[in-house]
Order: C-alpha cells, then structure tokens, then sequence
C-alpha cells in the first residue's frame, strides 16, 4: 500500500498505461499487426459470435466510406481556405507540374530498368497459362469490372468524364480532380473580384459581401476538420478490422505462386518510395529520411492499411504541419497535385504491363515500352486515390501494350490474387509521393525567394 509521500510514477509509465495516449503512428502500426494476427489465427473460421474476419471488413469498409465522404469537402474547403489565407501562385501551379513530371521520369527509369535488366518475366515463360488456371477462382468483382468498361484512355473521353453534369455530381461521385478544379475556379473567382471591385459603385457592397463569403470558407474548413479529427482518431480500430478482413480471406498461400511477380511490384516501388522520395526530400528538400518518416509515417501506414490515398489526405496534411511545410505548398500538393502525382498507380499498371508481355514471350522494343508507360500514365491521372484504381484501368493498359486477349484472360486473374497487397503499397507510394512534392514545392519557394 503506498503513502502520501511515496514519489509519483514516470510519465512514460502512465503513457503505457494509456493507449490513447500514445502517438498515432505507434497506435496505427500496432492496428496493422493486431488486425494481420488476428487474420492469420482466424482466417474464414468465425471469431466470436458467428462473427467473420469478412464481416470485421465490411465494418472497416463503412468507416473508410465515411472518411471518404468528407475528404472530398475537405479537398475543396482546403482549396478555397488557402486562397483567403496564402498566395497560391501560378508559378507554383507550374512548379508542381514540373515535379510531377520528374516524379514520373524517374518512375519509368526504374520501370524500365527493371524489367529490361532484370528481366523478371521470364521466370514465368512457358508457365503463364497454368499459373492462371491455379488461380482462376480469384475473379475480378463485378463492379470492377463494368467500371473497367466505362474507362477509357481516350484524353477526349478522359476530359468528358471530368466535366460534371451537376454541381453536386463531384461531391457525390468523389470526383477529386473536378472539385479541385472548381475550388481552384472560385478561389480566382474570389481575388478577381476583390481586385476589381475598388473600381466600381458598389464597391462596399462588394467587399462586405466576400468578406462574408470567406468568413463561411473558413469556418465550414475548420468544421470539416474537426469532424475528421474525431473519425481520425478511430483510425486505428478501423485499419484493425480491415487488415483482417483481407488477411482472414486471402491467406499468404497465394504469395508462393506469384512470388517473382510480387517481388518485381515490391522492388520498383520501394527504390522509388524509399530510395528516389527520401533522397529528394533530403537533399532538395531538407526533410531528412528520419523527419520524413517519423512524421509521415501514420499517413504512410493508414494509407497502406485502408487502401486510398484520398482517405489518407486528412492526414497527409496533419503530417506535412508536423513537418513545417507551408500550407500553401501542402495544400497545392495533398488537395491538387495528388490527381497528377500518382506514381504508385502509374509505376505498378507499367511494369505489370511489361512484365505480362515479357512472360508471354513477347519482344517489345524501347519505343513500344515508351507507349506502355504513357498509358498507364494516362490512366492514372484523376483516378487514384479510389480503392481498386489500379485494377480499374490495367485491362485498358493491357489492351495498349496489344497483349492478345487470351493473355489478358490469363493474366487479370493472377494479379487480382495479390492485389490486396499491391493496391495497398500504390496507395502508400501515393501518400509519400504528396508530401514530397509539398517539401520540394517550398524548397523552390525558398531558393526563389
């Protein structure tokens, strides 16, 4: 029995104690590795209850729903606060264009010298047509496939599906380029007429009436974030449930099988996410790998963990704060560069491309590689950050690398196998790939200051 004048205990013993007291990035990777546990134990056999490691899915799949829900207001509130709070340039815009686009270089370097160096597709020459027949109960779901359908990489069809039929249709549907589009319209919109109104009569009237209009952008912001600072903090349980989920129904049988295929996936991404981001973000950016990490490493991991970097953007932006980017250069990369920035989805539909071409024997030269590469690049703008992206388009880049159809029979039901995995490390890449362009961003603003 202690007494009055017994010493309290150490904080850190109090904090153990206290699980919701301990940093998010700690209580989310302990989700992860409940959730694969207790997959792992349970696999399909009921838990408690007549309860399922499906079910604990569908009841992670409500909450990142949710999440989703209210990302896509957060995406255009985010837009229109920073054009009341910060200065938001077209240079910037060009900026961001710019690195997008040696993101992307960079990725098809590693694609390429991958695939032409390493050469991992012929592991599986010869073999292709039994490896799907092992596999062939694991189809593609029926809405991915009539979504695959409706997709095309026509840039007129690509530039039709953008152009909303109501102004609603974005919020409902999620489409996240559209809303940042008609954010980024409004908030030009707001400065035009905030510049040209001393000129007129009404000038007060005018002047009163944005002042109004701010005021509600700001305050619907900070509502919209406080909403989701509540739901964030569910996060872990949440991303518990759905990695059981997926490892109580998949297994890791399946990986033996598709092993090659799955290291070739694993190995781009990484020397892109770990090795090209952390560089950059070191030497350009000053955020070292240590920074990057340990303040990224929630958005990383609950990107990975719920499969959408759209999801993930709450936290993508908590995290670039934590890392003391200016919310101007976070919020042009989380809420507008993130529909161009998708190097996770567009490095894994390329080399998936070529490493199915290179089993099935055929010879492509550097110039139909090239093709390959720009076709996953276009089907990747404005669709990631959506579970189940990635397999939306890989049909359509199949069709571009003029794979024959049986092949591509063959092939969809081998890659759906693990694509519980790969969607999850795109996403993952995704969320890194934002907040390095946020660090790189305000590296050229200080360098052009």
């Amino acid at each position: 029995m202690s007494s009055a004048s017994d010493p309290p205990p150490p904080a850190w013993f109090s904090s153990v104690l206290a699980p919701w007291r301990w940093p998010m990035y700690l209580r989310v990777l302990v989700g992860v590795l409940l959730g694969a546990a207790i997959g792992f134990t349970f696999g399909t056999q009921p838990i408690v209850f007549g309860g399922t490691t499906a079910e604990l899915g569908e009841i992670a799949g409500l909450y990142i729903q949710l999440l989703t829900t209210l990302a896509t207001p957060l995406i255009f509130f985010a837009i229109l606060d920073a054009f009341v709070r910060t200065n938001i340039t077209g240079r910037q815009g060009a900026k961001m264009f710019a690195i997008c686009g040696l993101n992307v270089i960079v990725a098809f370097a590693i694609g390429l010298t991958i695939i032409n160096v390493w050469q991992p597709g012929r592991a599986w020459q010869g073999t292709l047509a039994s490896r799907a027949a092992t596999v062939a109960s694991n189809e593609m779901p029926a809405d991915v496939k009539a979504k695959a359908e409706q997709t095309s990489l026509s840039p007129l069809k690509l530039l039709k599906s953008y152009v909303p039929k109501s102004v609603a249709q974005p919020f409902a549907e999620n489409m996240v380029l559209t809303v940042a589009a008609m954010a980024i319209l409004i908030g030009a919109a707001m400065r035009s007429l905030k510049t040209t109104a001393s000129t007129g009569d009404d000038e007060g009237e005018v002047i009163v009436a944005l002042k109004t209009f701010e005021q509600c952008v700001v305050a619907t912001y900070q509502i919209v974030l406080k909403l989701l600072g509540w739901i964030i903090e569910i996060a872990p349980l949440a991303i518990c449930l759905a990695v059981a989920g997926v490892v109580g129904s998949t297994g890791v049988d399946v990986f033996k099988l598709v092993g090659v295929f799955l290291a070739t996936v694993v190995s781009a991404l990484a020397i892109h996410a770990l090795g090209y981001y952390l560089l950059s973000a070191w030497l350009i950016g000053g955020k070292s790998p240590r920074v990057f990490l340990r303040e990224g490493l929630t958005a990383i991991l609950t990107g990975f963990s719920i499969n959408s970097s759209l999801a993930t953007a709450p936290l993508t932006l908590d995290a670039l704060k934590r890392m003391r980017v200016s919310e101007s250069s976070a919020r042009l990369s989380a809420c507008v560069g993130t529909n161009f920035n998708n190097d996770g989805i567009t490095l894994y539909e390329a080399i998936t491309a070529l490493f199915i071409a290179q089993a099935a024997g055929m010879s492509l030269g550097l110039g139909q590689q090239i093709t390959i590469l720009l076709a996953a690049l276009t089907g990747s703008m404005g669709i990631a950050g959506i579970p189940n992206s990635g397999l939306i388009i890989l049909a359509l880049v199949l069709k571009a690398a003029q794979l024959p159809d049986d092949i591509v029979q063959l092939a969809l039901p081998i890659v759906y196998s693990i694509d519980f995995i790969n969607a999850r490390l795109r996403s993952a890449v995704n969320v890194m790939g934002d907040m390095q362009v946020a660090i790189l961003l305000d590296a050229g603003a200080e360098l052009s200051d």
